[in-house]
């Protein structure tokens, strides 16, 4: 329950800082604390005295240490918060709630399209995918091939599009930055949401085509072919043959028709970009509560971003259903450290400038904000980088934070829709999969109303409850798998937002 008073909010009776909700000048009172400097709104005040190495509190967990003692209405931010890493005494399956199912006759549906897979899509597209970047420019004109006019005939297919990459070659052919490439195409080429997939590269790269349909057991068909430059006769006419395979694709996934489906189909991508101090408060918590809801519906919620975890897993293992689905979560955060480490950084490089500026002082923090995107359900499952999604419920998947790589996985781990949260603005977007963007403050969502979808800045501008707004969320949710545009689709976003994540050494 928030404390919500005009000038700040409290999160917990534990918290010895609380948030300005508008920027505070020198002298006005918090809990009858005169503030010692101007704090901007969604910046923290000093509630309470705190000695040099003693824990900053919010949301009743640790955010930070004092780097110097701070005194009772002071700014607490970067200036006098010092970071540490957390430690690894983890509890597992401590904190387990009983999942409130829906009756099945009674959960929600959307309209979306069904394969013969037995997976339902949300949307209707025909890939041109590559094995490598040397294939890019190849992709991109087939697919340019396909405008508005050519494909007015077809009026179920959702567009053609290109999903091009800065890899593929100069990379070692086994190990992790291989597999997780191979992952994330076969999880597109296998992804519902298209209706055919071509796969173009340039005949001699690392990656090779065969290599990926043997380990995936992947066969060519009339909706799914293959080619490279090399064997086509060079870039004219491989770009030439790629049109003439998706002109002969059209007409079969312009067949594909809507049909209703229960929510327990639905793949959501629990995803956060530019966050600020008001994510963990308004947007983060209320895409929880509809992930709870998708859950209680039989559905999927896919939590990412393993860095933006940080600080907060030992509240996750708390909630997963086994030991071995806590300790598959605490070895990634295991081997982030070491990584960051190899690559002397630190897993306080995360916040970046923006989320500081927004008001996050620390990783510990922003984590602490983020994981509450996943709600309160038992966490079911831990997976790789794009591996396939196979349990029901609440899972985790490894990626960075990097915005477009974690998307990426999400997908090809099977999310059909996404869903992305944001306190500084974004521009973000997805293909094959829509994005709703969530604000996580009315000051913002107003300035980038035509890139916001929803804006949970009312939990604390207006007083609207959080479960209100999670509930439109989940409706939201509902409405885009069945075909309604959000506003990122609709301004042509989700072309160049295909970035696999490379792990190791390019050579």
């Amino acid at each position: 329950m928030l404390d919500m008073p005009k000038t700040f909010v409290r999160l917990d009776a534990a918290d010895n800082v609380v948030t300005a909700i508008r920027t505070l000048g020198t002298g006005d009172l918090v809990e009858g604390v005169a503030a010692l400097d101007e704090i901007a709104a969604g910046h923290k005040i000093a509630t309470a005295p705190v000695a040099e190495g003693e824990p900053l509190i919010k949301y009743a967990q640790i955010i930070g240490y004092a780097s110097q003692p701070i005194e009772p209405g002071q700014h607490v931010h970067v200036h006098n918060v010092a970071f540490r890493n957390t430690d690894h005494d983890y509890e597992f399956s401590t904190n387990v709630l009983p999942v409130d199912h829906v009756p099945e006759a009674e959960r929600a549906s959307f309209m979306g399209f069904r394969r013969k897979s037995g997976k339902v899509g949300t949307r209707n597209f025909i890939a041109v995918l590559t094995s490598v970047n040397c294939s890019a420019t190849a992709a991109r004109m087939i697919a340019a091939a396909f405008g508005p006019e050519q494909l007015a005939k077809y009026p179920n297919v959702d567009g053609v599009a290109a999903f091009v990459h800065g890899t593929g070659c100069g990379l070692a052919d086994s190990g992790d930055g291989f597999a997780a490439l191979q992952r994330v195409l076969w999880g597109y080429a296998k992804h519902p949401n298209f209706a055919g997939v071509v796969l173009v590269g340039l005949g001699c790269e690392v990656n090779q085509i065969d290599f990926l349909l043997e380990a995936y057991q992947l066969e060519r068909g009339p909706l799914f072919q293959t080619m490279n430059i090399q064997d086509t006769g060079g870039l004219t006419s491989t770009i030439a043959k790629g049109v003439e395979i998706v002109q002969g694709m059209l007409a079969h996934a312009n067949e594909a028709v809507r049909e209703p489906c229960p929510a327990s189909e639905l793949m959501v991508a629990l995803q956060c970009g530019g966050s600020d101090a008001w994510s963990g408060v308004t947007a983060n918590p209320a895409l929880g509560f509809a992930a709870d809801l998708l859950v209680r519906h039989g559905g999927t919620a896919v939590l990412a971003e393993t860095p933006e975890i940080y600080g907060a897993e030992h509240l996750l293992a708390r909630r997963a259903v086994d030991e071995k689905v806590g300790r598959k979560l605490v070895d990634l955060i295991l081997w982030w450290e070491d990584y960051v480490g190899r690559n002397k950084g630190s897993m306080d490089n995360n916040p970046s400038p923006g989320n500081k500026r927004g008001g996050l002082t620390t990783i510990l923090e922003k984590s602490l904000g983020a994981s509450a995107k996943g709600g309160t359900t038992p966490l079911a499952g831990v997976y790789k980088y794009a591996e396939p999604v196979s349990a029901k419920g609440f899972v985790f998947m490894d990626s960075p934070g990097y915005d477009p790589a974690s998307v990426t996985g999400q997908i090809a781990s099977g999310c059909n829709v996404v869903t992305f949260t944001t306190g500084r603005g974004s521009a973000f977007g997805s293909k094959p999969a829509p994005t709703i963007k969530l604000a996580t403050n009315t000051v913002m969502y107003e300035r980038l109303k035509s890139d916001m979808d929803i804006n949970a800045g009312t939990i604390v501008s207006d007083g609207a409850a959080l479960e209100d707004v999670g509930e439109a969320i989940f409706q939201t949710i509902l409405r885009v798998a069945s075909g309604e545009k959000t506003l990122s689709e609709s301004q042509g976003l989700g072309d160049y937002e295909f970035v696999p994540w490379q792990i190791g050494a390019t050579m």
